[in-house]
């Protein structure tokens, strides 16, 4: 039921993606606000609850309602109901669109256009990039959106699915993952302030959240890529930093692909970052999708077998 579900979800996703500011990611985005709002206090006990209650929440309802499903209707009922939930919360449309667009400025060679679009992407100051710390820029930014979009997801919703939690996995990870963008924003003088008590706890629960999921995406990187490269640099990365899990995902691309990342004076070897580059990370991506769709459907027929 877990790659029916994914894979229906991966197709309609590709065919009519969620359009940005849609009804369903605006809901979320109010929830938490609200919770934020009226549970952080600013002491660290309500930290914790503002944290749980935003995300453990969703979670729950959703389960609560795949159940309710099966028990009524049958597991076609609670099959749709999982592809309705994976669409909202995993896929390479919500964020592919700024790869491409800055993709074809620098094959077009319109480097300005490409600064302007990875400015309005990354919110970052992008006017005096040179061509290739732009390529860098859109290869770790990319790669973690993959992560957080597609393959965190994956991990989290199989997991759970195989526990008979249903698609709460998915919704798990995709709202912790927000509360952690949410706290660690700039605050606006029209927003909910934000507790340092609040930031410390989501940061901690998102690093205890995506360490496996991190994992998890680097070791499928270093399987459709270069394979003793990638864990190489993974391994050197974590005798550096360790506990840095967006930093693990970085390490195991550069080293698939061969190419440079991370700052200029990091240590590491590879390529400099050139926009060819951009098609062996999609590449990449892809391959590893393909992995895991290949491991689900095996552990689906092994599970029918048994």
């Amino acid at each position: 039921m877990s790659f029916i579900s994914i894979l229906f979800a991966l197709l309609l996703e590709q065919a009519r993606p969620l359009a940005p500011g849609n009804p369903v990611h605006g809901s979320v985005r109010n929830w938490v606000r609200w919770v934020v709002r009226n549970l952080d206090t600013g002491r660290p006990h309500h930290g914790w609850l503002a944290w749980w209650v935003a995300v453990a929440v969703p979670a729950v309802l959703v389960c609560a309602v795949h159940w309710l499903l099966v028990w009524s209707l049958g597991w076609v009922a609670a099959v749709v109901w999982s592809v309705a939930i994976l669409y909202s919360t995993l896929g390479f449309r919500q964020f592919s669109h700024h790869f491409t667009e800055i993709r074809d400025a620098l094959l077009a060679g319109d480097e300005d256009l490409a600064r302007q679009r990875l400015a309005q992407w990354m919110h970052i100051d992008a006017s005096a990039l040179p061509r290739s710390e732009i390529v860098r820029h859109v290869i770790e930014h990319s790669v973690l959106s993959a992560h957080r979009h597609v393959f965190g997801v994956l991990a989290w919703y199989s997991v759970l699915a195989m526990l008979g939690l249903g698609p709460a996995g998915a919704v798990w990870y995709r709202v912790g993952e927000y509360v952690h963008q949410h706290v660690n924003r700039p605050q606006v003088p029209t927003g909910s302030p934000v507790s340092p008590a609040l930031q410390a706890n989501a940061n901690r629960a998102w690093a205890l959240m995506d360490w496996v999921p991190a994992r998890i995406t680097a070791l499928g990187f270093a399987f459709v890529g270069s394979f003793e490269e990638a864990v190489d640099s993974w391994r050197q990365h974590e005798a550096r930093c360790p506990g840095d899990n967006d930093g693990v995902i970085l390490a195991a691309t550069a080293g698939a692909v061969n190419v440079k990342l991370g700052e200029k004076e990091a240590p590491g070897t590879g390529q400099t970052p050139q926009p060819v580059h951009l098609r062996a990370v999609v590449g990449l991506v892809w391959r590893t999708v393909v992995m895991w769709m290949v491991f689900l459907a095996l552990l689906s027929l092994a599970r029918l077998l048994g």
